[in-house]
């Protein structure tokens, strides 16, 4: 079993590049949740989050190894 700190770890991670992806055009995915309603404005990146943490599950498996 991992230790509570690896996990916050790779969470936080996982927010860190959810965040710095959007702000750089990965965002707008099919799956990321928009909510416009003129004067409020809700961006959930579901999609990107998911890809965001596959990702970097394949490249911490690939180093491990």
């Amino acid at each position: 079993m991992r230790s509570s700190g690896v996990i916050v770890f790779y969470v936080l991670l996982v927010i860190l590049l959810t965040i710095a992806s959007v702000q750089y055009g990965l965002g707008r995915l099919p799956g990321d949740i928009v909510v416009d309603l003129g004067s409020f404005y809700f961006y959930l990146p579901f999609t990107t989050a998911i890809i965001v943490a596959v990702l970097l599950g394949v490249v911490f498996w690939f180093f491990r190894r």
